[in-house]
């Protein structure tokens, strides 16, 4: 019997999850389903309970049902914890896990994949919302001198700030409009910048060896990557290689195995 996989969003028609999933078990010629499902606004419990009920083996979530699987877990992971947040759910002994491999993804491929530093580093967080949460404790393990995250409405970062507080790395808020001095990598987390919309940004947040990063990928470059490009940064890439590498640690999660990344993520783009 096939192994059942799937993600659950709304909207997910767009996941390109069921084409990683598959080309991963290609690797070792493993046989499994992965599935698109949209579930309600309303309805996410009641649906991953039926998949699995009907012999599902693990589910990954996304927007916007991340902080509902957390609240479903009796047991999570440490990043899970730190996130508020699950992408990763299996059941074991009749009791639902829940992991968030979102920040594990970043982090590999902000360092193996583009071979950028972390360590020692001023970061700069565009936003304040789930998907920076998710990622902000793998990111602060990684050591980098300073961490600002900056948001339209403040209270929202200096909460994260709290959460995040560090011994080893100050972490501070700022409002998108005090925004000043330069940093060594911005990662955009504002899922606005999807849709077109990107709020001003001064160009001297950039210097000569500063790398950009939007957690988001499109067809074509987001208005981020071009501000970040005009601004004349050093590096410029989108969230693909992410959302690849956070996929990747899930089926290590569910199959006990880690697949190779490279091939996979060279044949999204040339898709």
């Amino acid at each position: 019997m096939t192994d059942r996989y799937a993600v659950f969003g709304n909207p997910v028609s767009h996941s390109r999850s069921p084409d990683i999933h598959h080309a991963f078990a290609a690797q070792r010629g493993e046989d499994l389903s992965y599935e698109r499902i949209e579930a309600p606004l309303g309805g996410f419990a009641e649906l991953v309970d039926a998949f699995f009920q009907a012999g599902g083996k693990g589910a990954n979530v996304t927007v916007p049902f991340k902080e509902q699987a957390h609240d479903l877990c009796e047991i999570l992971t440490e990043r899970a914890r730190q996130a508020g947040a699950v992408n990763t759910l299996w059941r074991e002994q009749g009791k639902w896990h829940g992991d968030n491999t979102d920040g594990a993804g970043l982090v590999a491929d902000l360092c193996d994949n583009q071979g950028w530093e972390l360590q020692g580093r001023r970061i700069l967080i565009l936003g304040a919302g789930g998907a920076v949460r998710g990622v902000l404790g793998p990111l602060l393990a990684r050591k980098p001198a300073a961490l600002t995250i900056a948001n339209r409405t403040v209270a929202r970062a200096e909460n994260l700030v709290t959460l995040f507080q560090n011994p080893h790395c100050p972490v501070a808020a700022v409002g998108l409009e005090e925004l000043g001095g330069d940093f060594d990598v911005i990662i955009n987390a504002i899922s606005a910048g999807l849709q077109g919309e990107m709020p001003a940004l001064p160009a001297s947040l950039v210097h000569r060896d500063t790398v950009a990063y939007d957690m988001v990928y499109g067809r074509q470059p987001t208005p981020f990557m071009r501000w970040a490009d005009a601004a004349g940064a050093a590096g410029v890439r989108d969230g693909l290689g992410m959302l690849v590498e956070q996929a990747a640690e899930a089926f290590q999660v569910w199959r006990g195995w880690r697949p190779d990344t490279g091939p996979v993520l060279q044949s999204l783009r040339i898709a």
